[in-house]
């Protein structure tokens, strides 16, 4: 679990530093408390990486990624769709499917708010016994803008 945490830590720490205007840091709550990071790849594309306690999974371990199209509504709204897959850490791994879609705005001062929906299209334990769709409902973020 250690190596586990230290390893984002790393992969975070090395992204922070590459571009240091391209990135946003922050909490995501809903389906338990996620850890939240955005890292923007152009002006349209991002990747998003969540790691985080999930209560739908008993509070296991939940890490996710996905990458977002990004369009602007008016000013400093926007909203976002995409795409990606997770892991849950628990007596089994599961894995899953990602989609999402949300409403972000951005402050004129570094801060950004966001509400999406991420559904999970498939769930899959390595002995495939549960096959599943679940969705995680409405979720807010907030995120620091570096």
């Amino acid at each position: 679990m250690k190596k586990i945490i230290l390893s984002v830590a790393l992969v975070l720490g090395c992204l922070t530093f590459a571009n240091a205007q391209q990135n946003a840091l922050g909490l995501k709550f809903g389906s338990g408390t996620d850890l939240s990071y955005q890292r923007t790849l152009s002006e349209r594309n991002r990747l998003e990486l969540n790691l985080g306690l999930s209560s739908f999974d008993n509070g296991h371990l939940a890490v996710a990624g996905l990458y977002q199209w990004v369009w602007n509504l008016a000013g400093d709204f926007n909203w976002y769709a995409g795409a990606g897959a997770g892991a849950v850490f628990a007596n089994d791994l599961g894995l899953n499917v990602l989609g999402n879609i949300g409403i972000e705005y951005n402050f004129s001062f570094p801060l950004q708010l966001s509400l999406d929906y991420t559904p999970s299209v498939l769930s899959i334990t390595p002995d495939f016994g549960n096959v599943s769709f679940s969705q995680h409902g409405i979720r807010l973020a907030a995120r620091w803008r570096f």
